[in-house]
C-alpha cells in the first residue's frame, strides 16, 4: 500500500526562528496519527504547509504522490482541512457557508444533508457563523472539511472548546473515518492522542522527538504513562 503522505526534509523557517526543522513524515490509508506537541512545537504550521496553505522554505510534501508545489490542485483536491481558529465567512449563514464550499467542491445537496446530520449541526443552520459558540464553530469547520469525502484528513485541535459529549461523538466519527481515511490530528492533549490515534507523533521545536504505538513509546522512554514520556521527551512541565 502507497503512502497518502510523503513528507521529505521539510523545514520551515521564519526570519531567525525555524518552526519546522527537516522533517521527515509518511502516513498509508487507514492510519489515525496525533501530532502531539506542546504549544508553540511547530504542529500548526506543518499542518498548513500540508495542505498547502504555508510555502515550505525547503523539502518536499505529496499528497497521494503528487507534489502540492508543483501540482497545488492535483494535491489539495484529496485533502480535507480544520484549522486552527474559526470557519470563513462570519457574516454567513451554516447553511450559506457549507452551501458555497459544497459548490467549489462540486459535492450536491445529499452530502451536504448528510454532512450536517454527521457533525450534529442541523440546528444551527440557519444562524449566522459569528452568533456560534466555539464548539458549534468546530463542528461547522469540522462539517466543512469532510464535504468531499476526501482521502486525506488533517484535523488541527479538531476537539476544541466540545463539551465532553460532543468530543466523543467527534472522536468516534474520526475513528470510523479512520478505517479507510488517513488521518492526521494536531493537538495538545494527551487524552486526545491516547484515544483517538493508534500511532503518536511527538514533535517539539520543529522536529519528530518519538514516532510510533503508545506501548512503543513508553518502552523506548521507559515511561509508564504518555504524560511521563511526554515530559521527557520535549522538557514540558504539564
Amino acid at each position: 500500500m502507497s503512502d497518502s503522505i510523503e513528507i521529505t526534509g521539510l523545514t520551515k523557517n521564519f526570519d531567525t526562528l525555524t518552526a519546522v526543522d527537516n522533517l521527515n513524515l509518511a502516513a498509508r490509508p487507514g492510519e489515525v496519527i496525533a501530532l502531539l506537541g506542546p504549544n508553540g512545537a511547530g504542529k500548526s504550521t506543518l499542518m498548513n504547509m500540508i495542505a498547502g496553505y504555508l510555502a515550505p522554505t525547503s523539502g518536499q510534501i505529496k499528497i497521494l504522490g503528487a507534489d502540492i508545489a508543483e501540482h497545488p490542485l492535483l494535491a489539495r483536491q484529496n485533502i480535507g482541512f480544520l484549522p486552527e481558529g474559526s470557519p470563513l465567512y462570519p457574516d454567513m449563514s451554516v447553511a450559506a457557508f457549507l452551501k458555497y464550499m459544497a459548490g467549489l467542491r462540486g459535492v450536491g445537496a445529499p452530502r451536504l444533508a448528510e454532512v450536517a446530520a454527521l457533525a450534529k449541526i442541523d440546528e444551527v443552520m440557519n444562524c449566522k457563523i459569528e452568533t456560534l459558540s466555539k464548539g458549534y464553530l468546530r463542528r461547522v469547520g469540522f462539517a466543512q472539511s469532510i464535504l468531499s469525502d476526501p482521502p486525506v484528513l488533517l484535523l488541527d485541535e479538531p476537539t476544541d472548546g466540545l463539551d465532553p459529549n460532543q468530543k466523543e461523538h467527534i472522536r468516534k466519527l474520526i475513528a470510523d473515518m479512520g478505517k479507510t481515511k488517513t488521518i492526521l490530528i494536531s493537538t495538545h492533549l494527551l487524552e486526545e492522542a491516547e484515544t483517538i490515534a493508534a500511532r503518536i507523533v511527538v514533535i517539539a521545536r520543529g522536529q519528530i522527538k518519538a514516532d510510533g504505538t503508545l506501548p512503543r513509546i513508553l518502552a523506548q522512554n521507559r515511561s509508564v504513562t504518555l504524560h511521563e514520556a511526554f515530559r521527557k521527551l520535549t522538557g514540558e512541565e504539564r
